[in-house]
């Protein structure tokens, strides 16, 4: 069993938590916040004993846990995963795994030289329907296109239009709809498609200065993938891959529960190809993440390090055409560090 601590006492974080104990692979074992009531609060809601840390150090240093996941803000995923890779921690780190590319060499070299793991949280490249969507684009024949959205209103929005500034809506904290749904639509199409030839993002920029939303293209040999991302309204459209041979259709990038093919030649009839959905929608990725953990399964290791560098080039790409730049980006140049 893994004995892990967390950076991060947000929502997902639980969620994380739960599914992951779950699995009976895992148990929680520290939580880090700068104030100790709020970690103190975290633990309290699980019925175990958990050392609670205002240290990163003290942390870094503990040897009861031998994993951390990170859930932090985005600006400071990095210097979180530094300080945990360089103490010999296997690190679990949320969607965007960092803020450049230079970043993510940085903490994937560390692992390497520290013999750890690390892992980026796309959760949703682990649920059991994105596999079955993927195992069955054989179905399509030659690849058409396809559209790959994630549209959901945030209520933090309402806080941008009283004229505050939430960190997910604010650059100087990694914040933006790319970084943070969009990365969902540009990890799938990653990892049904592999990476693109040329990407292009046309954001609906907000007061805060931050992307609230937009289109993503990217542009493959012989077919384009499109997709919505937004925290500022709510969409409904479906996600579809089109093939010669047919289309799949799945209710969302995420939380899978439908998966359909249709055959072009047999009008109004629908295949139900779907598994029944994990009740926890992050379990299956933490089951996956121990085994890796435990196996020491390198293959695995370096095939999610491809993917999550493929995630950040495009985003980075997209973000850094449109202006949208991170503090990092405006002390270093847009190389970043």
């Amino acid at each position: 069993m893994l004995t892990f601590g967390i950076i991060g006492t947000n929502w997902i974080t639980h969620s994380f938590v739960s599914s992951a104990q779950a699995t009976s692979k895992w148990r929680l074992a520290a939580v880090y916040s700068r104030r100790a009531s709020t970690a103190q609060d975290f633990a309290s809601k699980y019925d175990q004993q958990v050392t609670c840390y205002t240290s990163l150090s003290d942390l870094a240093a503990s040897e009861e846990v031998s994993t951390v996941y990170i859930a932090s803000p985005n600006s400071l995923h990095h210097a979180h995963a530094e300080t945990m890779l360089r103490a010999g921690k296997h690190v679990i780190l949320e969607k965007p795994a960092t803020c450049t590319t230079q970043q993510l060499d940085t903490l994937f070299a560390i692992a390497r030289e520290r013999g750890v793991v690390l892992l980026e949280a796309f959760r949703h490249l682990h649920e059991a329907n994105f596999k079955v969507l993927k195992n069955n684009l054989d179905k399509l024949g030659p690849l058409c296109g396809a559209t790959l959205n994630y549209a959901q209103y945030s209520s933090r929005y309402d806080a941008v239009l009283r004229g505050e500034v939430p960190n997910i809506f604010n650059l100087d904290f990694g914040g933006g709809a790319l970084v943070d749904l969009g990365v969902y639509v540009v990890a799938a199409a990653i990892e049904l498609f592999g990476q693109p030839r040329d990407v292009k993002y046309y954001p609906v920029i907000v007061q805060t200065g931050a992307d609230g939303g937009g289109v993503l293209v990217m542009q493959y040999e012989g077919f384009a993938v499109s997709g919505t991302a937004s925290k500022i309204f709510e969409g409904t459209a479906p996600c579809e891959v089109y093939g010669q041979r047919g289309t799949l259709v799945v209710d969302g990038v995420t939380d899978i529960g439908s998966v359909v093919y249709l055959d072009p030649k047999r009008k109004g009839e629908r295949m139900e190809l779907a598994r029944k959905k994990e009740d926890q929608n992050l379990k299956e990725e933490a089951a996956e993440f121990v085994r890796i953990i435990e196996e020491r399964d390198w293959e695995a290791v370096k095939r999610w390090e491809e993917v999550s560098r493929g995630v950040v080039r495009v985003t980075e790409k997209m973000r850094r055409d449109n202006g949208l730049l991170f503090p990092v980006e405006r002390e270093c140049g847009e190389g970043g560090a």
